[in-house]
Formats: C-alpha cells, structure tokens, sequence
C-alpha cells in the first residue's frame, strides 16, 4: 500500500466529512436539502458546477482515451466544452425562472399534470444511476491502483461516503465538496500539463512532432478514424455529448442553488471558462499518457493514464496527490448525482404524485434520504458489472440518455405554443426507452470475443453511441403525441414565455 497516498485519501476524506458536518447543521428544511436554500453566489455556484462537471470522465476517462486514440479521444473535451453554449443560450435562465427544486418543476409550470413528474422523475433517476456507474467504476479502478484494495471493496468504499454526505448535508456539503474538489482538480491538472509541456521544451510543434512515433498508431495519432471507424458513430457521439448536458439532471439542479436567473447565467459564464481551460489541459494529459507511460501499461480501458503520468513525472508524492484529488473528483460527482436522483424521488414522485402535493417537509426529508440510499445501492450493484468499461464512455452514453429523454421536452415546454401534456408523456418515454433499449442492443453490451464487452454475441445496432437515433426519436415523439391528441395545452404558454424570459409571474 501506498502509504503517502493513503495518507492523502484519509485527509481528503476528512475534509469532505467535516464540510458536511457543518453543513448538516444548516440543512433543516427541504429548500435547503434540495437547493442550499439558493443562498450560492455566481462564482460559488460557477465553481460547483464546474465541480459537478468535471467528473471521473474528464480526469481519467478523456486522459484515457486521448492517449489509446489519439484524435478521437479529444471528441470527448471538445463536445463537453460547446456543450455549455448549449446551457447557456436555451436552458439555465428559463429553468431557474420557472423552477423551484427540479427539472419537473419547470415542466409542471406549464402543464400541472402528476404524470409529466411522475415521468421526468424515472428520467432523472435513471439518468444519474447511468452517470453514477461512470464515476464508481473510476472510483473502483483507482482505489485498487492505489491502495491494493479489491474492485469491490472499492465502490463499496465510495457508495457508502457518497450516501453519508447527501443523508446528512444535502446540496450545501454537495456544493462545497465539489467547489473544494474543483481548486484541487484546476491544481493538479495544470501542474501535471505544465510538467508535460516542459518536457517537449515549451514547444506545441515539438510536442506534435514527437507524438506521430510516439504510439503504434504512428501518423495516425493525430488524425480522426482511430476509435470511431464508422462516421456516423462519430456524429451520434458529438450529438450526444454537445446537447446531452442541457438534459443532465445534477446539472440542472445547480441552476436553483442561485437566487436568480442573472446569477444563475453568470454561474454558467464563470463554469465555461473553468471548464474550458480543463479540456485544454487535456491534451496534455493524453498526449503525456501516451508518451511517457506507454499504451502496453495502461489499463485496457486507459482510465489509469492519468495518476500513471503524474507518476512518472513526479514520483509516488504527486501520484499519490493526483489519485487524491481524481478520487475527491469521484465523491463530489456521485454526491450530486445522488442529491439530483433522491430530489426527483422525493420531490416529484413522493410528494406530487403519491401524496399529491400534501407531503410535509420532514415527510419528504425523510423520503429523499431513503431514496439516496436506494440509489446508492442500485447504482454500486450495477457499477459491479461494468469494471472494463472506460468511464467518458459510459458517460457519453448517460449524455445520450439525456440529450433524447429530456432535452425536447425543455426546449418544447418553454418555446413551442403547441405542445401538451400527452407530447410531453411520450417524448420523455421513448427518448428515454429507446436509448436504452438502443445500447442494450449496442456493441458496448455485445461483442464476438469474451472479455470484450459485457455479454458474447453480436451487436443488434451497430454504433457505440445511440444519440444520433434516440435524440431525433425523443423530439418526433413529442411532435407526434402533441398533433394526435385531442387536448389542448396552450392557455398558459404567453405566461410561461414571459416567465421563462423575464421571471415575471404574469404577463402585463
């Protein structure tokens, strides 16, 4: 075991304990439990959401990636990054104008219908689970690097801190954990890219150089076709990923920890910036992965590439001082998916549904807490199943979930005068069922060769991305269930549009 390293979880851990203990005492009421109370500055949420964002995916999956394929890796950081245009023109003000807790809020302040957050609620909670499995099965890998423990034990580790910091500090010590996790994460990052740099001597057209030999992959390093063979996968990838985010349920609850719609749209402005700088870093990662730790010593998935780099750089100290920090990366993420899976539960589906709307505060405390613990484990048993899977792909795939179950239902709600409940049942049930449906079918789930994927067989649809099918599927199906059905939705869309626009209640 590597005790320095150990030393360095054990602090981080601490950390995070302490940050929600004293959350624990400011967080008595579900406003609090849910949204911090919307007490967050712009640049805090910024931070958070930065946080929030720059998950196991972005450290270890794209590092990962980029130095196993080249080009095609750096998809990933290019397709997470405009993503944000994407969040920032259409979605963060309208959200937080017309919302409260979730998603589902802003929905239902146009149609107040129990089915519409009955199913957006099953869309977020399925979502975070997806997103979740990402986080723990990085979480799993380097635990084991690390500290020898087995894969198991590791997310076991991490699934139990995870549900202590939403149980008992709710979105304050969510928001805190991820801002600290975000100064640390920027930290390292760059420190590891400006090691890198230095060793190609400041020089890009050095570095570019050097890493058309550097790999088996030779000139092709550095040219598209080295993962995604098929254009069309590639396509339904970058779909995905660019509108995927604007769908991700911790993202959207982080737009309801501000007190306005102007400050939630500076959070996004000061999250871009963050979130840009980092997928820049990432080049380097990758770049420095390939180089220096060499493809045959990486994981077969490549999500160790990036502790291997900061060892080879720096020895066991900044090894162990980035696994440190990818590891509080993983417990900030997973306690937002968590907090957004239990507050769509609780929220949506306890109170608005079965209790309609007559829960009492401790009542749907209780039901949230519940519901995070039942998350936690649904999403461990799962992660158990997914060990050889690189992590920014299983996230791609929660994108794509995303971007097809909620995102036509959002930008329907708040700009299309036609749309009604019945659209809005069944563009949330077939985006999020085909999805599905379309990567159980997938080569991530089937492959000819044991080991390749999860079961041996042949792949029913061929590409590793269902976006560029589900997305449309999720926006037809709205059209469709608006135009056949008979009710008529609409008396309440130049409120909503006023509202959504302005955050006036009532149009003049």
């Amino acid at each position: 075991m590597n005790v320095t390293a150990f030393l360095l979880f054990l602090a981080i851990v601490i950390l995070t304990l302490i940050i929600t203990y004293y959350a624990s005492k400011r967080t008595n009421t579900t406003s609090e439990f849910y949204t911090a109370g919307g007490g967050l500055t712009g640049w805090q949420n910024g931070l958070a959401i930065a946080g929030d964002y720059m998950s196991a995916a972005s450290f270890l999956g794209i590092a990962g990636m980029i130095a196993l394929s080249g080009f095609d890796g750096f998809f990933y950081s290019i397709g997470f990054l405009v993503a944000y245009l994407v969040v920032l023109y259409l979605v963060a003000e309208p959200l937080r104008n017309l919302g409260k807790y979730t998603m589902a809020d802003m929905i239902a302040a146009r149609f107040n219908n129990k089915q519409i957050r009955g199913v957006a609620a099953l869309n977020s909670v399925a979502i975070s689970i997806f997103y979740m499995i990402a986080q723990l099965v990085g979480a799993g890998a380097l635990i084991k690097l690390l500290l020898g423990l087995e894969y198991t034990t590791s997310v076991l580790i991490v699934g139990a801190l995870m549900t202590v910091y939403v149980v008992f500090g709710g979105m304050t010590a969510t928001s805190w954990v991820q801002i600290v996790k975000a100064v640390l994460l920027m930290a390292g990052t760059f420190i590891i890219s400006l090691m890198v740099f230095a060793k190609f001597g400041f020089s890009f057209t050095a570095m570019f150089e050097h890493m058309q030999t550097a790999t088996p992959l030779g000139e092709k390093f550095l040219h598209p076709g080295n993962k995604f063979k098929d254009g069309l996968d590639t396509i339904s990838l970058n779909l995905a990923l660019v509108l995927g985010t604007a769908g991700l349920p911790h993202i959207l609850i982080r737009f309801f920890t501000v007190k306005d719609a102007p400050t939630a749209r500076k959070s996004v402005v000061y999250a871009t910036w963050i979130i840009g700088i980092f997928y820049v870093m990432t080049i380097f990662l990758g770049f420095g992965a390939a180089a220096f730790v060499g493809q045959d010593n990486m994981d077969p998935a490549g999500n160790m590439g990036a502790p291997l780099l900061a060892q080879y750089l720096g020895g066991n100290f900044l090894f162990a001082f980035v696994s440190a920090v990818a590891f509080a990366t993983i417990l900030a993420v997973v306690a937002g998916l968590v907090l957004s899976a239990a507050s769509a539960f609780a929220h949506d589906f306890y109170s608005h549904v079965i209790r309609q709307g007559k829960a009492s505060e401790r009542e749907q405390m209780l039901a949230a807490k519940w519901a995070s613990v039942g998350v936690a484990v649904i999403s461990i048993l799962l992660a158990l199943f997914a060990q050889k899977l690189n992590v920014a792909f299983l996230v791609a795939l929660a994108f794509a979930v995303a971007a097809s179950a909620n995102l036509p239902v959002i930008i329907f709600t708040i700009y299309w005068r036609r749309f009604n409940t019945t659209g809005a049942v069944t563009g949330m049930l077939v985006g999020l069922f085909s999805s599905l449906i379309l990567v159980a079918l997938s080569p991530n789930v089937w492959h000819p060769e044991p080991g390749k994927a999860i079961l041996v067989g042949e792949a029913l649809f061929p590409l590793s991305n269902p976006g560029i099918v589900s997305i449309p599927l999720g926006f037809l199906a709205a059209w469709i269930g608006t135009y056949f059905s008979s009710s008529r939705d609409d008396a309440k869309f130049e409120e909503i549009l006023v509202k959504a626009n302005t955050g006036m209640k009532e149009t003049a």
